[in-house]
Protein backbone atom coordinates (compact mmCIF):
# COMPACT_ATOMS: atom_id res chain seq x y z
CA UNK A 1 0.00 0.00 0.00
CA UNK A 2 1.27 3.52 -0.66
CA UNK A 3 -0.73 6.24 1.14
CA UNK A 4 0.17 10.23 2.05
CA UNK A 5 -1.27 12.64 4.27
CA UNK A 6 -0.95 16.22 4.16
CA UNK A 7 -1.64 19.18 6.54
CA UNK A 8 -0.65 23.04 6.27
CA UNK A 9 -1.46 26.32 7.89
CA UNK A 10 -1.97 29.79 6.92
CA UNK A 11 -2.01 33.14 8.49
CA UNK A 12 -4.91 35.40 8.31
CA UNK A 13 -5.53 39.22 8.24
CA UNK A 14 -5.42 39.66 11.66
CA UNK A 15 -2.98 36.97 12.72
CA UNK A 16 -4.63 33.99 13.54
CA UNK A 17 -3.74 30.56 12.56
CA UNK A 18 -6.01 28.71 10.23
CA UNK A 19 -5.49 24.84 8.79
CA UNK A 20 -5.44 25.67 5.09
CA UNK A 21 -5.08 22.36 4.04
CA UNK A 22 -6.00 18.52 5.16
CA UNK A 23 -5.67 15.62 3.21
CA UNK A 24 -5.51 12.13 4.02
CA UNK A 25 -5.62 8.76 2.81
CA UNK A 26 -6.19 5.52 4.67
CA UNK A 27 -4.11 4.17 7.22
CA UNK A 28 -3.39 7.98 7.68
CA UNK A 29 -6.00 10.11 8.33
CA UNK A 30 -5.92 13.52 9.66
CA UNK A 31 -8.88 15.28 11.68
CA UNK A 32 -8.72 18.91 13.07
CA UNK A 33 -9.60 18.64 17.03
CA UNK A 34 -8.64 22.82 17.57
CA UNK A 35 -8.39 26.11 16.24
CA UNK A 36 -4.74 25.03 15.86
CA UNK A 37 -4.54 21.16 16.60
CA UNK A 38 -4.38 18.33 14.09
CA UNK A 39 -4.87 14.59 14.67
CA UNK A 40 -3.38 11.43 13.23
CA UNK A 41 -6.52 8.85 13.51
CA UNK A 42 -5.58 5.58 11.96
CA UNK A 43 -8.21 4.00 9.78
CA UNK A 44 -6.93 1.03 8.30
CA UNK A 45 -4.07 -1.51 10.27
CA UNK A 46 -0.52 -0.81 9.54
CA UNK A 47 2.05 -0.05 8.28
CA UNK A 48 2.19 -3.34 7.33
CA UNK A 49 5.47 -4.77 5.58
CA UNK A 50 5.91 -3.31 2.56
CA UNK A 51 3.51 -0.36 2.54
CA UNK A 52 5.05 3.21 1.70
CA UNK A 53 3.51 6.22 3.93
CA UNK A 54 4.28 9.81 3.60
CA UNK A 55 2.97 12.73 5.65
CA UNK A 56 3.83 16.30 4.50
CA UNK A 57 3.15 19.21 7.06
CA UNK A 58 3.96 22.54 5.78
CA UNK A 59 3.88 25.26 8.88
CA UNK A 60 3.42 28.97 7.42
CA UNK A 61 5.60 31.38 8.61
CA UNK A 62 4.33 33.13 12.28
CA UNK A 63 1.78 30.42 12.63
CA UNK A 64 1.04 27.27 15.23
CA UNK A 65 0.46 23.83 14.43
CA UNK A 66 0.05 21.22 17.50
CA UNK A 67 0.31 17.97 15.62
CA UNK A 68 -0.43 14.18 17.75
CA UNK A 69 -2.22 11.22 17.16
CA UNK A 70 -5.24 9.43 19.13
CA UNK A 71 -3.17 6.24 19.50
CA UNK A 72 -0.07 4.10 19.50
CA UNK A 73 0.63 3.25 16.03
CA UNK A 74 1.43 -1.30 15.62
CA UNK A 75 3.99 -1.56 13.11
CA UNK A 76 3.15 -5.52 11.65
CA UNK A 77 5.30 -7.55 9.26
CA UNK A 78 4.29 -8.51 5.97
CA UNK A 79 5.78 -8.67 2.39
CA UNK A 80 9.01 -6.56 2.32
CA UNK A 81 9.75 -3.47 5.14
CA UNK A 82 7.39 -0.81 5.20
CA UNK A 83 8.13 2.68 5.40
CA UNK A 84 6.87 5.97 7.20
CA UNK A 85 8.89 9.16 5.75
CA UNK A 86 7.15 12.97 7.83
CA UNK A 87 8.85 15.71 5.78
CA UNK A 88 8.22 19.03 7.95
CA UNK A 89 8.84 22.81 7.21
CA UNK A 90 8.54 25.14 9.65
CA UNK A 91 8.92 28.71 8.18
CA UNK A 92 9.80 32.03 10.23
CA UNK A 93 8.49 32.71 13.08
CA UNK A 94 6.28 29.53 13.17
CA UNK A 95 5.81 26.94 15.94
CA UNK A 96 5.29 23.16 15.53
CA UNK A 97 4.65 21.06 18.57
CA UNK A 98 4.74 16.83 16.91
CA UNK A 99 3.89 14.66 20.01
CA UNK A 100 2.65 11.16 18.69
CA UNK A 101 1.81 8.45 20.54
CA UNK A 102 4.36 5.42 20.90
CA UNK A 103 5.38 3.67 18.00
CA UNK A 104 5.21 -0.23 18.65
CA UNK A 105 7.49 -2.17 17.02
CA UNK A 106 5.45 -6.39 16.61
CA UNK A 107 7.69 -9.28 16.38
CA UNK A 108 8.72 -9.68 12.53
CA UNK A 109 8.61 -6.22 10.91
CA UNK A 110 11.01 -4.39 9.05
CA UNK A 111 10.50 -0.73 9.31
CA UNK A 112 12.07 2.47 8.58
CA UNK A 113 10.89 5.91 10.15
CA UNK A 114 12.51 9.04 8.31
CA UNK A 115 11.75 12.33 9.63
CA UNK A 116 13.48 15.29 7.34
CA UNK A 117 12.65 18.82 9.13
CA UNK A 118 13.65 22.10 7.77
CA UNK A 119 13.68 25.33 10.12
CA UNK A 120 13.74 28.51 9.19
CA UNK A 121 14.67 31.40 11.12
CA UNK A 122 13.38 31.84 14.80
CA UNK A 123 11.16 28.42 14.10
CA UNK A 124 10.59 27.05 17.30
CA UNK A 125 10.07 23.18 17.44
CA UNK A 126 9.20 20.41 19.57
CA UNK A 127 9.17 17.21 18.00
CA UNK A 128 8.88 13.51 20.29
CA UNK A 129 9.34 10.22 19.02
CA UNK A 130 8.87 7.08 21.04
CA UNK A 131 9.58 3.14 20.21
CA UNK A 132 8.65 0.30 21.78
CA UNK A 133 10.52 -2.77 20.94
CA UNK A 134 7.59 -5.25 20.84
CA UNK A 135 4.42 -5.98 22.26
CA UNK A 136 4.08 -7.38 25.99
CA UNK A 137 6.25 -10.49 26.38
CA UNK A 138 7.64 -10.35 22.43
CA UNK A 139 10.98 -9.89 20.82
CA UNK A 140 10.51 -6.58 19.16
CA UNK A 141 10.99 -6.17 14.69
CA UNK A 142 13.60 -4.12 13.13
CA UNK A 143 13.61 -0.70 13.18
CA UNK A 144 15.44 1.90 11.58
CA UNK A 145 15.16 5.43 12.56
CA UNK A 146 16.59 8.73 11.39
CA UNK A 147 15.85 12.19 11.66
CA UNK A 148 17.61 14.87 9.53
CA UNK A 149 16.87 18.50 10.80
CA UNK A 150 17.94 21.56 8.91
CA UNK A 151 18.10 25.45 9.89
CA UNK A 152 18.54 28.37 7.86
CA UNK A 153 20.08 25.77 5.30
CA UNK A 154 22.46 24.38 7.52
CA UNK A 155 22.68 21.20 8.97
CA UNK A 156 21.18 20.93 12.42
CA UNK A 157 21.04 17.34 13.92
CA UNK A 158 21.85 13.94 11.83
CA UNK A 159 20.94 11.07 14.22
CA UNK A 160 20.10 7.58 13.49
CA UNK A 161 19.70 4.53 15.54
CA UNK A 162 18.37 0.74 14.89
CA UNK A 163 16.46 -1.68 17.10
CA UNK A 164 16.41 -5.14 16.58
CA UNK A 165 19.23 -6.20 15.58
CA UNK A 166 20.31 -9.20 18.22
CA UNK A 167 24.09 -7.60 18.46
CA UNK A 168 22.61 -4.05 19.61
CA UNK A 169 19.63 -4.58 21.76
CA UNK A 170 21.75 -6.97 24.46
CA UNK A 171 24.47 -4.60 24.68
CA UNK A 172 24.92 -2.64 27.42
CA UNK A 173 26.44 -0.13 25.59
CA UNK A 174 23.53 0.62 23.53
CA UNK A 175 20.40 -0.61 25.10
CA UNK A 176 20.74 -3.52 28.02
CA UNK A 177 17.61 -4.41 29.22
CA UNK A 178 15.48 -1.51 28.12
CA UNK A 179 12.37 -2.03 26.21
CA UNK A 180 11.47 1.30 25.01
CA UNK A 181 13.79 3.90 23.45
CA UNK A 182 12.74 7.90 23.24
CA UNK A 183 14.12 11.35 21.94
CA UNK A 184 12.49 14.77 21.53
CA UNK A 185 14.30 18.02 19.41
CA UNK A 186 13.57 21.21 21.08
CA UNK A 187 15.11 24.09 19.26
CA UNK A 188 15.38 25.45 22.61
CA UNK A 189 18.50 25.47 24.20
CA UNK A 190 20.12 24.47 27.56
CA UNK A 191 23.17 25.97 29.21
CA UNK A 192 24.62 22.36 29.57
CA UNK A 193 24.31 18.89 28.96
CA UNK A 194 22.81 17.00 32.22
CA UNK A 195 22.15 13.11 32.35
CA UNK A 196 20.26 11.41 34.86
CA UNK A 197 18.63 7.78 35.21
CA UNK A 198 18.19 7.04 31.98
CA UNK A 199 17.96 10.33 30.46
CA UNK A 200 20.28 12.40 28.83
CA UNK A 201 19.87 16.69 28.02
CA UNK A 202 22.61 17.59 25.07
CA UNK A 203 22.94 20.90 23.44
CA UNK A 204 23.22 21.20 19.67
CA UNK A 205 25.86 23.12 18.28
CA UNK A 206 22.99 24.85 16.63
CA UNK A 207 19.44 26.33 18.02
CA UNK A 208 18.46 23.12 19.99
CA UNK A 209 18.72 20.59 22.16
CA UNK A 210 17.96 16.49 22.66
CA UNK A 211 16.81 14.91 25.30
CA UNK A 212 17.12 10.91 24.82
CA UNK A 213 16.17 8.66 26.73
CA UNK A 214 15.79 4.58 27.78
CA UNK A 215 13.38 2.83 29.77
CA UNK A 216 11.34 -1.00 30.56
CA UNK A 217 8.15 0.44 29.23
CA UNK A 218 6.34 3.22 28.02
CA UNK A 219 5.41 5.05 31.12
CA UNK A 220 8.59 5.37 32.34
CA UNK A 221 9.83 6.26 28.89
CA UNK A 222 7.53 9.42 28.48
CA UNK A 223 8.60 10.02 32.30
CA UNK A 224 11.89 10.57 31.90
CA UNK A 225 11.14 12.59 28.82
CA UNK A 226 9.53 15.01 29.86
CA UNK A 227 11.90 15.60 32.81
CA UNK A 228 14.37 16.04 29.96
CA UNK A 229 11.93 18.34 27.99
CA UNK A 230 11.70 20.39 31.57
CA UNK A 231 15.07 20.87 32.01
CA UNK A 232 15.66 21.75 28.62
CA UNK A 233 12.74 24.41 28.57
CA UNK A 234 14.33 26.19 31.59
CA UNK A 235 16.02 29.65 31.88
CA UNK A 236 19.95 29.36 32.08
CA UNK A 237 20.53 32.05 35.17
CA UNK A 238 22.45 34.42 34.38
CA UNK A 239 25.53 35.73 36.13
CA UNK A 240 25.46 38.67 37.92
CA UNK A 241 27.68 41.83 36.05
Amino acid sequence: MRASAAVATALTGDGRTIIRRLASAPPLTLRQTGPRTVHLISTAAGPLGGDRLALDVDVAPHTTLELGSVAGTLVLPGDGASEMLVTARVGAGATLRFAPEPTVLAAGCDHRLLVRLTLEADADVFWREEIVFGRHGESPGRCHARLDATCDGLPLLRQEFTVGDPALDASPAVYGTARCVGTTFLTARTGKPTVSDGVAVLPLAGPGTLVSALAADAVELRSRLEWGERTALTPVPTSPS
